[in-house]
């Protein structure tokens, strides 16, 4: 991982509708910490620090430095609510993780070589990706940046799929583990 990012925090003892508003009026956005060995605790995250991560797609599948009051802890953003009309962060979901537990988290897939890809450079196709994302199982250190996809060998009528990544050492697809009938394609090239 090339980015390593800290969220600082404070503890809130007030809850509801009301606090809430009143949290996000003065530039904080309420969020939780779960999982882990400890308790569910409410906290209140800066909005700018956290908006400013958040525009950087490798902060949704990292693990996040959480300074809560001093005592730091380790997360992973689960989950984000977004005002459906504005630009605002309404609440975030922290889950803990363990450094020798494995989790699940979901990262992006990077496509290269699309101008050169056989199917589109000689035959006129066209690339039509059917996942922009992938869920991953592994070590929270193990968590990858992005899956790389080379399209440069498909043809006309060809796919990738899930089997045909090069994941990293202790990298697993949580779809794979399903089964083969699970090997779900990625991108194909149609005519």
């Amino acid at each position: 991982m090339a980015n390593s990012y800290t969220l600082d925090a404070v503890l809130r003892t007030d809850s509801g509708k009301g606090a809430s508003r009143r949290l996000r009026r003065t530039g904080k956005v309420p969020a939780i910490v779960y999982g882990g060995e400890g308790e569910a605790v409410s906290i209140s995250l800066a909005e700018n620090q956290l908006v400013r991560h958040l525009q950087e797609e490798q902060f949704y599948s990292s693990i996040i430095n959480l300074n809560i009051d001093g005592s730091a802890e380790k997360v992973l953003l689960r989950d984000l609510q977004r005002h459906p009309a504005r630009p605002v962060v309404l609440h975030a979901d922290l889950q803990r993780v363990s450094s020798n537990e494995k989790i699940k988290v979901v990262v992006q897939l990077h496509f290269v070589n699309e101008d050169a890809c056989a199917g589109v450079k000689t035959d006129g196709g066209k690339i039509s990706k059917a996942m922009m994302d992938l869920e991953v199982y592994c070590l929270p250190k193990d968590i990858p940046e992005f899956v790389e996809v080379d399209v440069i060998d498909l043809k006309v009528g060809e796919s990738i799929h899930i089997s045909d990544l090069k994941l990293p050492e202790g990298v697993e697809s949580v779809q794979l583990a399903h089964g083969e009938d699970h090997d779900l394609s990625i991108a194909t090239v149609t005519k």
